[in-house]
């Protein structure tokens, strides 16, 4: 894929339309279109390693910055590797319905972590996130939890070395001294975010959402019960 900036500092990319990205602002899927692009003479002059470029989000038109590495310097060009980094990155999202306040709050600065790229942040939260549960939910939960995560192991096809991190991270009871948190890349940290999306459904979303289930059955059903009876009768 060729992504170069000419002479007359004009962005050539050949496949512009297929660039698409969620916009961190509108949280829309969407194309992007080059709005801000460095002028080729500055970029000759300083030769920099890596350079921005500011989009305009097809949906929203909220401009989106995102940063590409140069590969080659040329006389009339300087290319770009294709590859970019999100300046800003959508929000996750996650529904707190069911998550009791303390684990709620460790989470979300979790998720503000990631969504900075601050992946090993991430991680430190996520094991606060986790002693905070298992607190909240005692042994006979964390070990519940513990089988959760051999499941989405199976489940998934975890490689061992990222599981290995999983069990380490989350649930190793040692202190941080001892055994110190493993360090993850944008590829670790992602899994590690969806285990805890599943972690935190396991342990609350799925109950609540049960309990709140039996109890509008059993609502409809103290409702309806009598004019039943006496239909049927």
């Amino acid at each position: 894929m060729a992504l170069y900036i000419d002479s007359a500092s004009r962005l050539h990319h050949d496949q512009e339309q297929n660039l698409v990205i969620t916009c961190p602002h509108c949280q829309a899927v969407a194309h992007l279109t080059p709005s801000a692009v460095p002028r080729f003479d500055d970029l000759q002059l300083y030769r920099p390693k890596q350079i921005g470029i500011v989009y305009l989000c097809d949906a929203c038109h909220a401009p989106v910055f995102l940063r590409f590495t140069v590969r080659i310097f040329g006389n009339t060009r300087v290319e770009l590797a294709p590859q970019f980094t999100e300046v800003e990155r959508a929000r996750e999202k996650f529904s707190f319905t069911y998550i009791p306040e303390d684990v709620e709050t460790l989470f979300r600065e979790a998720l503000g972590c990631f969504s900075h790229g601050s992946f090993n942040a991430f991680a430190s939260m996520c094991r606060r996130t986790a002693h905070s549960m298992f607190a909240d939910l005692g042994e006979n939960g964390r070990l519940r939890l513990f089988d959760e995560l051999n499941a989405v192991r199976e489940l998934a096809s975890l490689a061992p070395g990222v599981f290995g991190k999983l069990k380490t991270l989350l649930f190793s009871t040692e202190p941080e001294s001892r055994t110190p948190l493993p360090l993850l890349d944008s590829y670790e940290a992602g899994i590690v975010l969806e285990v805890m999306k599943d972690l935190l459904y396991e342990a609350y979303v799925r109950k609540g959402k049960l309990q709140q289930a039996i109890m509008m059955r059993r609502f409809f059903l103290e409702e309806t019960g009598p004019h039943q009876a006496l239909t049927s009768s």
